[in-house]
Parts: structure tokens; sequence; C-alpha cells
């Protein structure tokens, strides 16, 4: 007897791992590891000072508005710099104030250039055709020189911040002598403007560089031979790690100049530079 046809039963088999295996725990551990770094990014800016905060809150309300309040030196070092803008602009607008109330330092005031810069403010005598803060084709510095180092020193000197100062020349040769080229020259003029800044009262450890550059650093790149490109820049470093005092009561300065002190450092006379 023929029997009677079985029915086809499929089984369907569903995968017996799906609950330990699935994607929902993963999710839930993000969520933990996130706020796990949440909690310690929130732990490190609480024990950081007011600037980094100020840098950080910053950042998130502007990011492109507020990469100047904390970064890098421009050697790209990693030396952490804090530029306190208040101050390096309140004593900008100081000595800009005490060049103008100087009627010998008036006419000059084209040649004087203070800015403020990542490393700090930089204030930058700028040499003429015919010799301004310094007698042409030398160290030696003119009375005009003389005095607005003096007036500088009454201000640099009151500050915490390290000081650099710079010499630069033109293009141009200085002489036909082998043993006395732009550097030396560049040199010993940096080296006149430091003199002169620590005999009026400038701490001896204040001035941490004295650098001279020939014609390697124009100011017009342009124009070699632009008589600008002949220039003393003074600046006054922004990576001391100390405040800039307050200087708003200061009072300008307008008294006569005192005697320039002789023999403020000489060189051979040459063409002028």
């Amino acid at each position: 007897m023929q029997g009677k046809p079985q029915p086809i039963v499929i089984v369907k088999k569903k995968g017996g791992h799906g609950g330990h295996h699935g994607g929902a725990w993963k999710v839930a551990y993000a969520d933990f590891v996130t706020a796990m770094m949440a909690l310690f990014i929130v732990l490190w800016l609480m024990s950081q000072s007011d600037q980094v905060k100020k840098a950080v809150a910053g950042y998130f309300n502007d990011p492109k508005g507020t990469a100047n309040l904390l970064g890098t030196t421009m050697a790209g070092n990693g030396v952490q710099v804090t530029q306190n803008d208040d101050a390096l602009k309140r004593l900008k607008e100081k000595l800009e104030k005490e060049i103008m109330a100087k009627k010998e330092l008036q006419k000059l005031s084209k040649q004087i250039e203070i800015t403020i810069t990542p490393e700090g403010l930089r204030i930058e005598l700028l040499e003429t055709k015919n010799g301004t803060f310094y007698e042409s084709g030398s160290a030696r510095l003119s009375d005009s020189g003389q005095e607005l180092l003096e007036l500088l020193a009454a201000e640099l000197k009151t500050l915490p911040n390290n000081l650099l100062i710079e010499g630069h020349t033109d293009a141009a040769q200085y002489s036909t002598n082998a043993n006395y080229s732009n550097w030396e020259l560049s040199a010993d003029r940096a080296n006149s403007a430091r003199r002169l800044l620590q005999q009026d009262g400038v701490r001896q450890d204040q001035v941490t560089q004295v650098r001279g550059y020939a014609d390697q650093l124009l100011r017009v790149k342009n124009n070699p031979f632009d008589p600008s490109n002949r220039r003393i820049s003074i600046l006054v470093k922004n990576d001391s790690g100390a405040p800039l005092p307050d200087i708003r009561q200061g009072q300008v300065v307008n008294g006569a100049p005192e005697a320039a002190p002789a023999g403020s450092g000489t060189a051979p006379a040459g063409k002028n530079k």
C-alpha cells in the first residue's frame, strides 16, 4: 500500500549568539569611553592657568580668532609663550607719548617703529641716508641715539622681561678691510646700544642676547641698499613667563636729557652705513 506523502518541514534557526555579539554593547561602551575622556579633559583644564582656560574657551567660541592667545615660539621648539597683549599695548603707547613729548625726538618719530609681534614688543631704530642714531660709518651713537636710548632705558629697566638687541646693515660693503665688515659693524652697533642701556639702569642679566646680522635680514628686501635696512632692533621678549607691570598710571617724561656718557662704543670710520 502506497504511503501518504510526508509534509516537508522547513526549520529556520536563529543565530544563538546575537545577544552576545550584536552592536548595542559597542555603542554603550563608546559612550562610556567618551564620558571618561571628557571627565579627564575637565580635570586637566581645572588645573591650568587662567590664560589657558581663556584660550580654550575662546577657541570653542571662535576657533580662528584666538590663535594668538597661546602657542609656541616661532622657532617651533614647543616652548610655551604667554602673551600679555594689553600690557604690551600700554607700554607701546607710553613710549610713543614720551617720544612725542620730547621736541628733539619728535622729528625722528618716523625713524622709530614700535610694533607688537608674537615674540614680544619690538622697538626698531631706523637709520637714514645721513645717519640718525649712529655716526656715519661708526658704532658711535649720535646725540639723538643716546637721548632715545636713555629714554628707553628708563622704561625697560622696570620690566621683568628679558631683552634681545639686534644690529642690521644694508647690502653696501662697509669697507675694503676684510677684518671689519658689515658683520662687525652690525654687532658693534648692537653692543653699543647694550652698553648705554645698561649704563642707564637696565640690569646686566636682563639683556640675554646681542646679535649682529649684517645684511642677512633686510627690512626692505626689494631694495637691499635702502637706508632703513640699517637699524637697531630691541625686543622686549614675551617668553619670560612674568607679566608686564601695570603702567597705566605712568607719567610722560619731559625732562632735560642727561649728559651723554663719553666713549660709548667706537668703531673705525668708513663709508656711510
